[in-house]
């Protein structure tokens, strides 16, 4: 069937910003969706409130909204676009929940829009567990035994039929959110409750306990025309009972009989066809009983899911391509397969090679968080890695997760049995080094699968990886060739034999190179090998006897090239916005005419997609990874140089290890990033350009620590250097709390010393962001922090133009910033953080390199900013980029992952925390504020009663002007005896409440039953941050929107001030670009 031309305009709705369940997966998927549909002649529509995507860049789609998904905005866009059809399979669940919103509330029907890609009948057969448990036994496929629950008693009836343990799951939700697996009454019916409450139908699916069964995935297509092919086969490493985004798995499955893959792949076909689903891809998941062979289905989505593009890197099938243009009428059989460009997409990929994904956790961002991992997500991203084994893939996907792991390294194991038995039995994000160590001490791999349930297949690969540890340990690296090309066929980094036989990374890999010991490299082609491959997507191996790269496929170019360095798997400090940066560097290059070269091992992005850049190695990001990169893509053409500024931290820590190489490094000097991130060449820089700093130090021990923040005087702030996200970052208030501290910032420091600052108090914190040739600087944004200093800038909003700083100060922030560009020769990109006190600006620091707010920056001001800088930086232009001016506001506003670790403080603070963030624009700050509030999914109220309970430092100005505004509203304030006095002072009325332990009832009382619609609560100091700790927490548990400094509270208030006049208009990012320029 050829494409549709009764449509012509297609409106797509992204998956807001990233959350832990729903990452940078969907950019991917929304982009290949975009581009595809644009591909085939029409008009793409595209919602999505995250500025950090490449999806929301205003090239990709005829429209962009960088707006709210809310039902209002969508109608608003629906009515002012008229598309013809929706697209609600590329935004994940969000995408999903919307369409069914707007599809319910008959708006679709009546603006004459149609459901593509999944009908409503489909997308409800899926989601609603009580329908697909219905439809599998029709097709007499088996289910667990379970009950649907929409109420309390249904819950009580449930566990009578089911028992325990118990596995709940809530429907149409995200990331496993509200799930969990229950193994006494209590635990049954909290995550029950809570389930019941995040389930946006009030429905939960109760299963039997399928614990320690095999879990598999099969993602499908399938068209109109009934052809269907499973793209991938996947396998999870861990049991049932781990989140499959939590758990470790491989492609394509390994342990299942041909009779039992046939099975799979039959039933799941049939289940896509019975569902509906007749245009685009679906995972489905199932369980198979290990000790009977027992084979259920899980679930199904019916849409682009996050393994899909895991399964689309691993086979290099674009299914959110693909599925896109089965949407608007094509078949599989008509569609050409881009990898080899001489098959049709009907053909089911085959692989040859060895696909695993780690995922990624950030458990040190929350201490005391519960590491145990069950059926609610808590990974922030993945790794993926590609290798001619088992064993060579998962060496290369632990080394990829930049943990400091190099291989299956050894950790910290209790010496007694029994307590090494007990830490086995927990699932948690180091079980797999856990089951290593566990090996190492003699422990048998019947015993380790007992405990598990991990297959005894994979224990027996991870025993082969230590028993060649042992020899090395013993007889260290041998002499002969062939041995030491096994090793490293075996996937052991240079680093790892190392650490194994005692000598230095660099010996090793000069030992290596002496023996013509390199990799080869070999391209991901859809067709195990069967049709040639026309597309430059690449893996290395040691997997041949043959020396040297006599089998390599890398086949480089004769062409003038540059290497792009991403930024590895996205986690809390480093996610997506520098994905985007590295993606506008090929995108700008690549147009100029130099050949493009990515590397990266994230496979949820877009810079790992097979056509963003000229070639992609998906490969670790380590020196020894890079370096044979380089080495072969320089045996023919020339290489410019490699660009490390762009992917955060991860590129600019392999500066030295490159350096040393002799590897040209473009864009700003490596002395020149040394002189901003060494403390004490850059103090003496400030000092000579008379520029303020805190008053600061460098420690290099617990003694030097406590002694210099003696002298500086408390409270300090404490962070190791050479970090990024403000990893084990802190405000220190005294001298018992730096000694409790200390000894975790000298680790994270390693041989980098700490650095302490003096803390500002009450100060407004600026970031700038700047370009620069070297000698023309523009700045492309300042950006006012709405939360004030000492939280992390990553967690905080924040407002450009400034909401409050005046015309004088701006002046002398841009000025020093011009002056700090070329006083450390940027060539390139520049952040620089100013703290502003009264009207002394103070340097905080300067990093020469793209930061996570450039992506913001570029949709507020219409350009593409990395790309312009990847062309200085490769000499091929100059800075002639005007500095922008802006009439309207754009407000940042981040999203913070509490709800996945419960009782976790929720204070903000300098290590930051959040997973995304959303973009609010508007003419007026308030109203900007309030966009940004309501994309994160927080409804200020118009209506109720707020809690109000500030210190005393908070008590001035803005917090009466606050609370006025919550008089005029006709808000109740609820106020703490020392806040009450004041306000009442100030001629506020307020109702007195007492704190928790001023006796009952008090606020915790009001919290619990639901009597607060909005709570400002600022402290400071232990006893007061432990006392109001209840507050924050309870808070979070009622979904209540709660502020935790006075400058968020007062633009909470200026939000909600402004709500009643807020116009449902949107523009679209096209718009306002053509708005600016006519205002110019």
């Amino acid at each position: 069937m050829p494409k549709r031309k009764d449509i012509s305009s297609v409106m797509i709705i992204g998956a807001g910003p990233i959350v832990i369940g729903q990452a940078c997966e969907f950019d991917y998927s929304g982009t290949q969706a975009c581009k595809a549909l644009k591909e085939e002649g029409y008009r793409v529509v595209l919602v999505n409130s995250n500025p950090a995507t490449i999806m929301t860049d205003p090239e990709i789609a005829d429209s962009t909204y960088v707006e709210p998904i809310t039902f209002d905005n969508l109608e608003a866009i629906i009515k002012k676009e008229k598309p013809d059809a929706l697209l609600p399979t590329m935004g994940g669940q969000t995408a999903l929940n919307a369409a069914i919103s707007l599809e319910n509330s008959g708006l679709l029907e009546k603006q004459g829009v149609e459901l593509i890609g999944a009908k409503k009948e489909a997308i409800e057969k899926a989601e609603d567990r009580k329908k697909f448990r219905n439809t599998m036994d029709k097709l007499k496929i088996e289910s667990p035994r379970s009950v649907v629950a929409e109420n309390v008693a249904e819950v009580r009836l449930a566990l009578k039929k089911i028992g325990l343990p118990a596995i709940i799951r809530p429907a149409f939700t995200l990331g496993g959110a509200g799930g969990g697996i229950a193994y006494n009454d209590e635990e049954y019916f909290d995550i029950c409750n809570n389930g019941l409450n995040l389930s946006p139908v009030n429905q939960i699916l109760i299963d039997e306990s399928l614990l320690g069964w095999k879990e598999f995935e099969m993602e499908v297509v399938r068209d109109k025309m009934d052809n269907a092919i499973v793209v991938c086969s996947i396998e999870n490493i861990d049991p049932m009972g781990v989140h499959t985004g939590d758990s470790i798995t491989v492609a394509p499955a390994m342990t299942l009989t041909d009779k039992e893959f046939q099975l799979m792949r039959t039933n799941s076909i049939r289940i896509l066809r019975e569902i509906g689903v007749e245009t685009g891809g679906s995972n489905v998941q199932w369980a198979v009983n290990p000790d009977d062979g027992r084979m259920v289905v899980i679930e199904m989505n019916p849409r682009v899911s996050r393994s899909s593009a895991l399964a689309s890197k691993a086979t290099g099938f674009p299914i959110a391509k693909v599925a896109t243009k089965l949407a608007v009428g094509f078949t599989l059989d008509e569609l050409s397969n881009d990898i080899t460009g001489c098959t049709p997409a009907s053909f089911e990929p085959t692989i040859d090679y060895v696909v695993i994904k780690v995922p990624r956790f950030t458990f040190e961002k929350f201490p005391g968080s519960n590491k145990e991992l069950n059926t609610a997500m808590k990974s922030v991203g993945e790794v993926m890695a590609i290798g001619s084994s088992f064993l060579e893939s998962l060496q290369k996907a632990l080394t990829s997760l930049e943990t400091g792991l190099t291989g299956l390294n050894e950790i910290e194991f209790p010496e007694n049995r029994d307590e090494m038995l007990a830490l086995l039995s927990i699932q948690n994000s180091d079980r797999l080094l856990q089951i290593a160590q566990a090996i190492r001490t003699g422990i048998d791999s019947q015993t380790i699968y007992q405990i598990t349930r991990i297959d005894p297949w994979f224990l027996e690969r991870i025993q082969e990886i230590i028993a060649l540890e042992k020899t090395l340990k013993e007889y260290s690296l041998p002499n002969k060739a062939e041995e030491l090309q096994y090793i490293k066929s075996m996937g052991f980094t240079d680093a790892r034999l190392g650490q194994l036989t005692c000598l230095e990374e660099e010996e090793v890999r000069k030992r290596r190179w002496d023996k013509n010991i390199i990799a080869s490299f070999k391209r991901v082609d859809t067709c195990g090998g069967e049709f040639q491959s026309n597309t430059p997507y690449m893996y290395s191996t040691y997997d041949t006897f043959i020396l040297g790269n006599a089998d390599c496929e890398s086949n480089p170019t004769n062409s003038e090239k540059v290497i792009i360095i991403g930024s590895g798997p996205n986690r809390i400090g480093q996610g997506i916005e520098f994905d985007y940066c590295c993606c506008h560097a090929s995108f700008a290059l690549s147009k100029a005419g130099i050949e493009t070269i990515m590397i990266n091992c994230n496979p949820e992005t877009v810079s790992t997609d097979y056509d963003t850049s000229d070639r992609l190695y998906f490969e670790p990001l380590t020196v020894e990874h890079v370096l044979e990169i380089i080495r072969i893509e320089r045996s023919r053409g020339s290489l410019k140089g490699v660009i490390i500024q762009l992917g955060g931290q991860t590129p600019l820590n392999l500066t030295k290890g490159l350096s040393y190489h002799g590897i040209p490094i473009l864009g700003t000097s490596p002395d020149s990033i040394d002189l901003s991130e060494d403390r004490e060449k850059f103090q003496k820089l400030l000092q000579k350009l008379n520029m303020k700093q805190p008053n600061n130090s460098i420690a290099r021990s617990e003694s030097e620590a406590l002694k210099q923040a003696t002298e500086i005087g408390y409270p300090v702030v404490i962070r190791p250097s050479y970090v990024i996200g403000g990893r084990a970052m802190e405000v220190v208030l005294n001298t018992n709390h730096l000694k409790s501290y200390i000894k975790d910032a000298v680790q994270v420091s390693g041989e980098n010393p700490v650095l302490i600052d003096s803390f500002i108090s009450g100060a407004v914190e600026v970031d700038v962001d700047a370009l620069s040739d070297g000698k023309n600087v523009t700045i492309v944004g300042v950006m006012q922090h709405i939360e004030e200093a000492g939280i992390h800038s990553g967690d905080s909003a924040c407002s450009l133009p400034p909401y409050s700083l005046s015309e004088e100060v701006i002046a002398k922030i841009k000025a020093q910033t011009k002056i700090l560009a070329l006083e450390i020769q940027v060539i390139g990109l520049m952040n620089i953080q100013f703290a502003i006190q009264g009207e002394t600006i103070f340097v905080l620091e300067v990093n020469p390199r793209a930061s996570r707010t450039l992506p913001f920056v570029s949709k507020a001001i219409g350009a593409p900013v990395p790309g312009l800088a990847a062309l200085i930086m490769a000499g091929i232009s100059k800075n002639k980029l005007k500095e922008p001016k802006l009439d309207f506001y754009a407000v940042k506003e981040v999203v913070l992952p509490f709800d996945k670790f419960p009782w976790i403080d929720t204070l903000l603070g300098p290590e930051m925390r959040s997973t995304g963030e959303v973009m609010g624009i508007h003419s007026t700050f308030g109203q900007a504020f309030l966009k940004a509030q309501l994309a994160t999914g927080v409804k200020l109220p118009s209506e109720g009663k707020a809690f109000v309970s500030v210190k005393d430092r908070d008590k001035d100005k803005k917090l009466l002007e606050a609370c006025t505004i919550l008089r005029e509203l006709n808000i109740e304030i609820l106020a703490t005896i020392g806040t009450a006095k004041y306000l009442e002072k100030n001629s506020i009325k307020v109702t007195r409440v007492k704190k928790a332990y001023e006796g009952r009832p008090n606020i915790l009382d009001l919290l619990s039953d639901n009597k607060v619609d909005i709570v400002f609560n600022t402290t400071e100091g232990f006893q007061s941050i432990k006392d109001s700790r209840d507050i924050r927490t309870l808070s979070l548990e009622k979904k209540l929107p709660y502020f935790t400094s006075a400058t968020g509270a007062w633009a909470a208030a200026q939000a909600m001030k402004s709500d009643n006049k807020l116009e449902n208009k949107v523009i679209s990012l096209q718009e306002l670009k053509n708005y600016q320029s006519t205002n110019a």
